[in-house]
C-alpha cells in the first residue's frame, strides 16, 4: 500500500487528548485479546462474510483490537489493515496472524481521524470497536471518507437492549462522569443512529439484530471476575472507585465494590438461557451499507 495522504488533521483539545490518553490505557489494561478470542471468537468472521469481503479487495478494520475482523478478512486472500488506539493489542494479534499464515499491516489510529486517504478502501469495518469511540459522528464520517465511492461499511456493535449495553448502564452510576460531548456506546447499536450518522452518504442498508452464545463461563460469578479481571471498561469502573471513593474511606468503596458484584451477577444470572448450562445470548446490531458513488 502506498503511504496514505490523510487530510490535514483538526489538532485535538487538551480535554480529547487526555480523553483518548485514558482509553487507550483502558484497553490496554486486562486481556481484551483473550476476551475476543475466547468469549466472542465468531463475531469476525460473521461480519466478514456479511460484508462479502474476497480476495483482493482493500480492507480497513477500525478499533481492530487484536484482529477479531481483520485476521479473518485477510484469510479470504484481502489486502488488510488493522487500525486501532491501542497498538499495545496488536503484539498478540500479530502473533495469531502469523499463526493461521496470513499478512496484514496494524496501524495505531485514533477512529475519529484516521490517517488514510480519501477512498482509499473498498470496504471499512468495525466490530465492537469504533462504538466506543466518544464523538459518534466524527468517526462515522470518518469510516465513510475512507471508504471507496459504492465500497461497503459493515459494523458489529452491542445494542442498548442486549446483555453489553446493559451491563455498560449497570456499570455507569459507578463510573466517572464522562466528558461533555462524549456519547454513549451502546447507541451504535441503535439502527435509527447508525442510520442519522451515515445519512444519504450510503445506500443499500441491510440491518439486524441477532446473538452471540456466550457460554464458556460455568455461573454468573465467573463471569462477573473474568470481567473484572480481562475487560478494560469493568476494570476501569472498579479502578475508579478505588481511586475516587479509596480517599474519603476505604469502607465506602469496598461497600460500592461489593454493590456493583452482586448487580453483575444478577444481570448474568438474567441472562441465563437455562440451556441445561450457564449460558448467554448477547445481542447485537449488524448493519451493512454501500456507500454512494
Amino acid at each position: 500500500m502506498t503511504e496514505p495522504v490523510p487530510p490535514t488533521p483538526v489538532p485535538p483539545s487538551e480535554a480529547d487528548r487526555a480523553l483518548k490518553a485514558t482509553q487507550r490505557a483502558m484497553w490496554a489494561s486486562g486481556d481484551y485479546p483473550a476476551v475476543a478470542a475466547h468469549v466472542i471468537p465468531n463475531l469476525g468472521a460473521v461480519l466478514t462474510q456479511a460484508c462479502g469481503i474476497h480476495a483482493g479487495q482493500r480492507v480497513l478494520d477500525v478499533g481492530a483490537g487484536s484482529g477479531n475482523v481483520a485476521i479473518p478478512a485477510a484469510l479470504t486472500g484481502a489486502h488488510v489493515v488493522a487500525s486501532d488506539l491501542t497498538p499495545e493489542l496488536f503484539d498478540v494479534g500479530r502473533q495469531m496472524a502469523n499463526a493461521r499464515g496470513v499478512d496484514l499491516e496494524w496501524w495505531e489510529a485514533d477512529a475519529e481521524s484516521l490517517p488514510f486517504a480519501d477512498g482509499e478502501f473498498d470496504v471499512v469495518t468495525s466490530c465492537v470497536g469504533v462504538m466506543f469511540a466518544p464523538h459518534h459522528q466524527d468517526s462515522a464520517d470518518e469510516m465513510v471518507r475512507v471508504c471507496a465511492p459504492n465500497g461497503t461499511i459493515g459494523l458489529i456493535n452491542w445494542t442498548p437492549t442486549g446483555f453489553i449495553g446493559r451491563m455498560l448502564a449497570v456499570m455507569k452510576p459507578y463510573a466517572p462522569q464522562p466528558p461533555p460531548g462524549a456519547q454513549p456506546p451502546p447507541l451504535w447499536g441503535d439502527e435509527a443512529h447508525v442510520r442519522d450518522l451515515l445519512g444519504d452518504r450510503v445506500t443499500d442498508v441491510v440491518a439486524r439484530r441477532d446473538v452471540v452464545r456466550v457460554d464458556r463461563f460455568d455461573g454468573p460469578g465467573e463471569f462477573r471476575d473474568y470481567f473484572k479481571t480481562n475487560y478494560g471498561p469493568t476494570i476501569a469502573v472498579y479502578k475508579a472507585l478505588n481511586d475516587t471513593e479509596g480517599a474519603a474511606g476505604t469502607a465506602d468503596a469496598a461497600d460500592k465494590a461489593a454493590a456493583l458484584d452482586a448487580e453483575l451477577v444478577d444481570l448474568a444470572r438474567q441472562h441465563d438461557v437455562g440451556a441445561g448450562s450457564f449460558a448467554m445470548d448477547w445481542e447485537y446490531l449488524l448493519f451493512t451499507a454501500r456507500k454512494r458513488g
